[in-house]
Parts: structure tokens; C-alpha cells; sequence
């Protein structure tokens, strides 16, 4: 500190040697305080610490008190004409308005793939991958191409219903009539978890590390990957809960006999129901980047879909005869897109869509 004073006093402005010395007081007045706290801990008994100024710098001090003003301040204001584009932000947002107002929606079928498997399929799900799991209604668990050919059957016992991904490599699959879920390994082929539980289950999701699952007709359980109950969601259903979505802290599930899509928070509240004269055998779900909840209503032949806020629903028609997609009963997209497939009840034909917006 007395290098870095001679240094502030010797060939600098008033102003300069003024902040200068300033600095040094300051930095005088952390020693002096890192000082009481060496004595208040008791690793000093007695201290004392004196500043002593040299007359140069009391001579700058007094030369300083001397002035009106350290200077003065000069603003110059321009008329500035401002050219900002953004119309890239603007048309971002007016496509995302768009995409989540369901009466600008259209769904349109691609490709309709005969896969001829003749058994009633429970549940179907679109890997991260794009390549697409059907399974069968207690039955097994097959694995198609992104261009919907059969692949392989997963080597784990018959009697599946529902499957739902966990990462890249695992899924999660139940079996109803063993009360289980087994966590599978693709990759491996392994089963490397078995959770027991203590109803029959159906329906499973998997969202924010954990899985929700459908108990019979009345409970909604949503545990960890070790098996660990997390909520425990208690509803009504006139169906035992084949299918339900979990996303957002939001369940949302089917109930065909009862003609009803409900969607509840974790703590079992009604956020709302939708059971109007369009829902005639309502099946799977799944939901779009953007909320809207899509229906494969498997009595009236059509994919419908509904509003995030359950307000309101469009049929979405196909451009086809009602026979080109009879009894729809699973939807699923790819991951982050606006297109995904379609599997009728029977396993005859898997359909790829798209949706485009107006």
C-alpha cells in the first residue's frame, strides 16, 4: 500500500490520486477489520493500529477541497431510427398459436401398412428411436421398423398389456394377471427389475422418473422405479384403466364403457371430464407436444382430439371411406413431431399420419 501511494501521488491528476487514496483507505480499513477479528477469536491480545498521512497526501486533500466541480457532464441527443425485425420471434409464436388451436388441425393418412398379426391389440408406443411397439392383448410384445415391419418379438413371457418407454434403451411393461411390472432392457434383452404389486394393473406412463399405472377400475398409482408409492390417486371408472396418459403432473385416462375421457391431478382432483355425443368406445391416448389430448375412439371409427383445457374437440375426419380405418384402437406419435401411427383393434394394419395446420 505505501508502494501503490507513491505510485497514485507522482505524476497523476488531482482526480487520479484522489480515487487512488481512497482505495488505500479502504483497503487500510479491511486490515483493520480482519485484525479485530483475529483478536476477538483470541489470537491477539493487544493491538493497535494507526494511519499516519504523509503531507503529500494531505497536500492533495486540500487542494482538492479547493474545487468548485471535478468537471461536467455533456449529453448529446440523436434521433435514432430503430430497425429491428422480429419477425422471426412473431411467426414463431403465431405458428405455435396455431398448432395448439385444435380447429386449424387436420389429420392426414400417409401410409396404411397391412401387418396381419389377427390378435386384439392392447397398447401401442412410438420409441425415441421411431421404431414402434405394438402389444398384444395378453399376448406378446413385438417391434416394428420405422416403416412399420415387423422386427422382432421381445424374448419375455406371453400375457403383456401396456408399455410405456423409461430411457433410451428400457421400457416398463405389465402384466395384468401376475400384479407386475417388469423394467426390460432392450439393449441386453434382460428383465433387470420386477415391481410387485398388490392389484391387477394395466394402463402404465412414464413421466418425470416415475410410472403411473392403472389399478383395476379404481386407483391411479404413481410409484418410483424401485416399486415406492408416491401417490395414490383414487377414481371411478365403469372399465378397468387400460389407458391412461401421464404427463405434466396431469393423468389423463379412458374409460370406453362409461364413454368418458377424464383428466385429474396427482392429488386425485377432476381438473375436467369429456363424455359428449362424440365419444362412442373411447380406447387410446396420447398427447402432442402442445397438450391436446387424441382419442382413438374405437366405436366410431375416428381419431378424435381435445382441447388441453378439455373445452373443446374436433373429429378429425380422414380422407378416406370410414372402412380405411375401422376400429382404431391405439394412437401414438414420434417423439417431437407432428406425426406419428395408428393400430386398428385386430392388428390388421398399422397407419402412419401427419397433421397439418390451416
Amino acid at each position: 500500500m505505501k508502494e501503490h501511494l507513491q505510485t497514485v501521488t507522482t505524476n497523476t491528476s488531482k482526480l487520479q490520486s484522489f480515487l487512488g487514496v481512497h482505495q488505500i483507505e479502504q483497503q487500510v480499513h479491511q486490515c483493520e477489520r480482519y485484525v479485530e477479528d483475529l483478536e476477538n477469536d483470541g489470537r491477539t491480545k493487544e493491538f493497535e493500529m494507526k494511519m499516519k498521512q504523509k503531507d503529500e497526501v494531505k497536500k492533495i486533500l486540500s487542494q482538492i477541497g479547493t474545487l468548485e466541480s471535478l468537471g461536467e457532464v455533456l449529453v448529446a441527443r440523436t434521433e435514432v431510427v430503430m430497425n429491428i425485425d422480429t419477425s422471426v420471434k412473431r411467426e414463431a409464436q403465431v405458428e405455435s398459436q396455431e398448432k395448439s388451436n385444435i380447429n386449424n388441425m387436420t389429420m392426414n393418412i400417409k401410409t396404411k401398412i397391412d401387418i396381419n398379426m389377427e390378435k386384439f391389440i392392447s397398447d401401442m408406443i412410438c420409441l425415441m428411436d421411431g421404431r414402434v411397439i405394438v402389444v398384444e392383448q395378453w399376448g406378446k410384445v413385438n417391434i416394428f421398423t420405422p416403416e412399420c415391419k415387423l422386427l422382432k418379438q421381445l424374448p419375455i413371457p406371453d400375457k403383456a398389456h401396456s408399455v410405456t418407454q423409461i430411457n433410451q434403451n428400457t421400457i416398463a411393461i405389465t402384466f395384468t394377471h401376475e400384479k407386475a411390472i417388469k423394467i426390460f432392457n432392450m439393449e441386453n434383452k434382460t428383465v433387470t427389475k420386477v415391481i410387485k404389486l398388490d392389484k391387477k394393473c394395466y394402463g402404465s406412463s412414464f413421466s418425470n422418473n416415475s410410472l403411473a399405472v392403472g389399478l383395476e377400475k379404481d386407483e391411479i398409482r404413481i410409484i418410483d422405479l424401485e416399486g415406492n408409492t408416491l401417490k395414490s390417486i383414487q377414481v371411478q371408472s365403469k372399465t378397468s384403466l387400460y389407458h391412461l396418459v401421464f404427463c405434466n403432473v396431469r393423468v389423463i385416462y379412458s374409460d370406453w364403457r362409461g364413454k368418458t375421457i377424464y383428466c385429474v391431478d396427482e392429488s386425485g382432483n377432476q381438473i375436467w371430464q369429456y363424455n359428449t355425443h362424440d365419444l362412442s368406445n373411447p380406447k387410446g391416448l396420447c398427447t402432442d407436444t402442445y397438450g391436446n389430448i387424441f382419442v382413438a375412439d374405437n366405436g366410431s371409427h375416428r381419431i378424435i382430439v381435445i382441447s388441453k383445457d378439455g373445452q373443446k374437440s374436433k373429429a378429425l375426419f380422414i380422407e378416406e371411406s370410414i372402412s380405411g380405418l375401422y376400429s382404431p384402437t391405439c394412437i401414438c406419435f414420434k417423439r417431437n413431431e407432428s406425426s406419428g401411427f395408428i393400430c386398428d383393434e385386430f392388428g390388421n394394419y398399422l397407419r402412419k399420419f401427419s397433421l397439418s395446420y390451416r
